[in-house]
């Protein structure tokens, strides 16, 4: 070997001597978990009050489908009820007092009968008592026009009793049932009326709106797709042999291109499967091939400034060490 091809070969040796370690960074990307908001009913789209990129509140309307359907089923549920209500009311009371009154005197009427047919029997006993005063066949129609009488007024008086204390304890139980399940179905009506409008289940960003006013939504299918701050994570892939130093909690510094500061963050969860596996199971040599899939999450404020899909290099505290 020449002296030229000594002095490349220790170029090249001390090259390589400066490249240093690698990165302790790992490669990874922005996912987010959306929350797809609908309506449990069918409808046209009446209305829809967000735009794609608009941020949110928790509570404010994102879109509303047509109910008419639904107010006419409310109206009617609400106007049975009413309905029921009152006839409960009514078989708790007892007649009105011009019934009651007239039943009272019929029952006058009757005791006064009663009276009269009573007085007619005495003089027809006094008169069998006599040999040739009465007829017995005279006795015999006053004294069954005294029963008569009688049962008229024991009638009368049981029905102003009844008249005065209103309906059996049996239909008022079912009068009370009816109101019950009419109450139920007033319930789901104004529950089926107030799905046909939606609000946002959290803060976060409109991500993406699906129909526009007036299509056709079918029942369940989703109109705004939202993401929420604490839906935005980080995924890396990290070594298996590097893997074991890192915990749930520990954590973590991302750094995204465009933004100087790197963004803090923390752990939240480690895949317990390897996400390749080589055709030589866990030989030594395989082993660097296996990679495990961590997440990582970030308060709001910072999950704000992160969009799914961005590339990402993630520095794990522990590997730094």
């Amino acid at each position: 070997m020449n002296f030229k091809n000594l002095l490349l070969l220790a170029a090249f040796g001390l090259l390589a001597g400066c490249g240093g370690p690698p990165s302790p960074a790992v490669q990874g990307y922005v996912e987010g978990e959306y929350v797809y908001v609908s309506s449990p009913g069918a409808g046209t789209l009446d209305a829809l009050h967000v735009q794609r990129g608009e941020r949110v509140r928790a509570g404010d309307p994102l879109f509303a489908l047509d109910a008419v359907p639904e107010k006419a089923a409310r109206d009617q549920a609400a106007a049975q009820l009413a309905q029921a209500r009152a006839t409960l009311e009514d078989l708790k009371k007892g007649k009105r007092p011009s019934e009651i009154q007239s039943v009272q005197a019929q029952l006058n009427q009757a005791q006064a009968a009663l009276a009269l047919a009573g007085q007619e029997l005495a003089r027809q006993e006094k008169l069998a008592a006599i040999p040739g005063g009465a007829a017995q066949q005279d006795l015999d129609r006053a004294r069954s026009a005294r029963d008569q009488d009688s049962q008229r007024a024991a009638q009368l008086e049981a029905d102003l009793q009844t008249a005065q204390t209103g309906s059996r304890d049996d239909q008022i139980a079912a009068a009370e049932a009816a109101v019950r399940a009419l109450q139920a179905a007033l319930a789901r009506a104004e529950w089926d009326l107030s799905q046909k409008s939606q609000s946002a289940p959290a803060a976060g960003l409109v991500f993406d709106t699906l129909y526009r006013p007036g299509e056709w939504v079918a029942a369940g299918r989703p109109v705004v797709a939202l993401l929420p701050p604490e839906n935005v994570k980080v995924r890396a892939f990290v070594e298996e042999t590097r893997v074991g130093a890192i915990h749930p909690g520990d954590p973590v510094s991302v750094t995204v291109d465009g933004v100087r500061q790197a963004l803090p963050g923390k752990v939240s969860f480690i895949s317990p499967q390897a996400e390749y596996t080589p055709p030589v199971i866990y030989s030594q040599e395989s082993r660097a091939k296996l990679v495990f899939m961590v997440e990582a999450v970030f308060d709001a404020a910072t999950a704000a400034n992160l969009h799914p899909g961005q590339p990402v290099d993630v520095l794990f505290s522990p590997l730094t060490r």
